[in-house]
């Protein structure tokens, strides 16, 4: 049996609230343990400044030094935690923070310095996950199928994977073992920004204003009718692609109780793409947590949806957990995505290793 590596994950996801960190002890292809985690939330300041460059626009070297730096503090309190030494780990997946995402432009940019991080922790590290497969053709996204497969292997299938985090994303895994990927479209960007700008909250937390109004049929309607909901997957979305104008009308609860149930039917409209329906949904990302969004989803699938802490898993760390394992896979040179996840024409490693000390 090959010996496992201990890595750490690094996600800064498109919701923009902050870091999640991880460790994981993985051979590549079986989760031997999973360890202690964190989440460390990003300053107003920083929250402003990166939302700033979205886009690809702005002051994206300075605040990219400022986010490998966040980065790099999020990686010593995790270690502090878990009471180990850096000498201890062998690698770190650093996803870094998706500014701007055009796959079909052959273009994809995460923002984070791999060499930086590298050296401010002392630990080897994977960094710029998805350009080698956007360069070959391929979506770049998801990256964490491989993950779910992994963790799933024991489950009845098929079986779905939710990821509700700034966009939503599913893994669909089947009983042949076929895996499928996409994102389905909103997740709690549109609603996050819809916040932001009516009450200055970051988020609906629990989904307590979706809950408190009422879903517009017509505007859902024209949310709805966008092309992407009929492309044929694989596809992804670029956070700048989520726009709402068509709620702006609404009043604040009913505004947050139409997004929320956008990102719901978004998912429904995905079973269309999909060989057969899932059984079961697990979710994960921050979108678990808004109760009203989670009955939105049980209504509208019509089978059993749960977070994935019924699995006795972490969904604050899932995506953090993924880049960890997909650390030690890019080491390994084993594939990262796949024909069915990305459309990328065959399977694809991919990943930049940064040596401590060196750029490899």
């Amino acid at each position: 049996m090959p010996q496992p590596y201990t890595a750490i994950g690094l996600m800064s996801g498109t919701s923009l609230d902050g870091i999640d960190a991880a460790l994981v002890s993985t051979d590549g292809t079986r989760i031997q343990n999973f360890g202690p985690t964190l989440s460390v939330p990003y300053s107003t300041g920083l929250r402003a400044r990166l939302r700033a460059v979205l886009g690809g626009t702005g002051p994206v070297v300075q605040v990219e030094d400022e986010v490998t730096r966040a980065h790099a503090q999020a990686v010593t309190e995790l270690l502090a935690h878990a009471h180990l030494s850096h000498v201890e780990i062998d690698v770190i997946g650093f996803h870094g923070h998706t500014i701007l995402h055009r796959p079909a432009a052959r273009r994809t940019w995460q923002i984070g310095d791999g060499a930086l991080l590298a050296q401010l922790t002392a630990i080897d590290v994977v960094a710029d996950f998805r350009s080698a497969d956007v360069a070959a053709g391929g979506e770049g996204a998801p990256l964490a199928p491989l993950f779910h497969a992994v963790l799933a292997e024991r489950l009845e299938k098929p079986i779905a994977f939710l990821n509700i985090g700034g966009i939503a994303n599913l893994t669909w895994l089947g009983l042949a073992g076929e895996v499928i990927a996409f994102d389905t479209g909103p997740g709690n960007a549109l609603l996050d920004d819809w916040m932001f700008a009516r009450t200055g909250k970051p988020f609906d937390e629990g989904g307590m204003t979706a809950a408190s109004g009422q879903p517009d049929q017509r505007t859902l309607a024209t949310l709805l009718s966008a092309s992407y909901f009929e492309r044929v997957p694989p596809k992804s979305l670029d956070r700048l692609d989520l726009v709402a104008d068509a709620v702006a009308g609404l009043e604040t609860a009913d505004g947050a109780a139409t997004l929320a149930a956008f990102t719901c039917l978004a998912v429904k409209h995905a079973l269309k793409h999909l060989p057969q329906p899932p059984r079961r949904w697990l979710v994960t990302g921050g979108g678990r947590k808004n109760l009203t969004m989670m009955a939105g989803l049980a209504h509208y699938l019509g089978v059993p949806v749960a977070p994935v802490e019924q699995e006795g898993w972490d969904g604050d760390a899932f995506e953090a957990q993924a880049f960890a394992f997909l650390a030690v896979r890019a080491r390994l040179r084993l594939p990262l995505t796949l024909p069915t996840t990305t459309g990328v024409a065959m399977p694809m490693s991919g990943g930049r290793l940064f040596y401590a000390g060196f750029d490899a």
